[in-house]
Protein backbone atom coordinates (compact mmCIF):
# COMPACT_ATOMS: atom_id res chain seq x y z
CA UNK A 1 0.00 0.00 0.00
CA UNK A 2 2.87 2.38 0.58
CA UNK A 3 3.94 1.88 -3.06
CA UNK A 4 0.55 3.07 -4.27
CA UNK A 5 0.70 6.15 -2.05
CA UNK A 6 4.22 7.05 -3.18
CA UNK A 7 3.25 6.53 -6.80
CA UNK A 8 0.18 8.69 -6.37
CA UNK A 9 2.19 11.44 -4.67
CA UNK A 10 4.89 11.37 -7.34
CA UNK A 11 2.32 11.52 -10.13
CA UNK A 12 0.46 14.34 -8.45
CA UNK A 13 3.69 16.30 -7.87
CA UNK A 14 4.78 15.81 -11.49
CA UNK A 15 1.43 17.06 -12.76
CA UNK A 16 1.52 20.11 -10.47
CA UNK A 17 5.07 21.01 -11.52
CA UNK A 18 4.17 20.52 -15.19
CA UNK A 19 1.19 22.85 -14.88
CA UNK A 20 3.30 25.49 -13.14
CA UNK A 21 5.93 25.32 -15.91
CA UNK A 22 3.25 25.59 -18.56
CA UNK A 23 1.71 28.63 -16.87
CA UNK A 24 5.15 30.19 -16.47
CA UNK A 25 5.90 29.70 -20.18
CA UNK A 26 2.57 31.30 -21.13
CA UNK A 27 3.30 34.29 -18.88
CA UNK A 28 6.82 34.66 -20.31
CA UNK A 29 5.48 34.61 -23.88
CA UNK A 30 2.80 37.20 -23.09
CA UNK A 31 5.31 39.44 -21.31
CA UNK A 32 7.77 39.20 -24.18
CA UNK A 33 5.11 40.12 -26.74
CA UNK A 34 3.87 43.01 -24.61
CA UNK A 35 7.40 44.33 -24.14
CA UNK A 36 8.10 44.07 -27.87
CA UNK A 37 4.95 46.09 -28.67
CA UNK A 38 5.85 48.75 -26.09
CA UNK A 39 9.43 48.98 -27.36
CA UNK A 40 8.23 49.29 -30.96
CA UNK A 41 5.88 52.14 -30.02
CA UNK A 42 8.59 53.91 -28.00
CA UNK A 43 11.13 53.63 -30.83
CA UNK A 44 8.64 55.09 -33.31
CA UNK A 45 7.62 57.87 -30.89
CA UNK A 46 11.16 59.14 -30.31
CA UNK A 47 12.24 58.70 -33.91
CA UNK A 48 14.56 55.72 -33.66
CA UNK A 49 12.35 53.68 -35.94
CA UNK A 50 10.06 54.81 -38.76
CA UNK A 51 6.31 54.83 -38.18
CA UNK A 52 5.77 53.94 -41.81
CA UNK A 53 7.59 51.78 -44.30
CA UNK A 54 9.84 54.67 -45.31
CA UNK A 55 13.47 54.39 -44.23
CA UNK A 56 14.90 57.43 -46.01
CA UNK A 57 13.85 60.68 -47.59
CA UNK A 58 11.64 63.57 -46.54
CA UNK A 59 8.72 61.43 -45.38
CA UNK A 60 10.96 59.42 -43.05
CA UNK A 61 12.87 62.46 -41.85
CA UNK A 62 9.69 64.37 -41.01
CA UNK A 63 8.69 61.60 -38.59
CA UNK A 64 11.97 61.46 -36.65
CA UNK A 65 12.98 63.63 -33.74
CA UNK A 66 16.05 64.81 -35.67
CA UNK A 67 13.91 65.68 -38.69
CA UNK A 68 11.40 67.61 -36.60
CA UNK A 69 14.22 69.50 -34.88
CA UNK A 70 15.79 70.33 -38.23
CA UNK A 71 12.44 71.54 -39.58
CA UNK A 72 11.84 73.73 -36.51
CA UNK A 73 15.36 75.20 -36.82
CA UNK A 74 14.92 75.89 -40.53
CA UNK A 75 11.54 77.52 -39.91
CA UNK A 76 13.07 79.74 -37.22
CA UNK A 77 15.88 80.80 -39.54
CA UNK A 78 13.40 81.50 -42.35
CA UNK A 79 11.24 83.60 -40.03
CA UNK A 80 14.25 85.57 -38.84
CA UNK A 81 15.35 86.21 -42.43
CA UNK A 82 11.85 87.34 -43.32
CA UNK A 83 11.65 89.76 -40.38
CA UNK A 84 15.10 91.17 -41.13
CA UNK A 85 14.41 91.32 -44.88
CA UNK A 86 17.40 89.10 -45.68
CA UNK A 87 17.22 87.52 -49.09
CA UNK A 88 19.16 84.35 -49.92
Amino acid sequence: MSDISLSSIASSTTAAVGKQLSDLNKAATATSASFARALNKAEAAIGLKPKTGFIAGPTYEAGTLAGQTKAAFNNTISAAKSVLNIKP
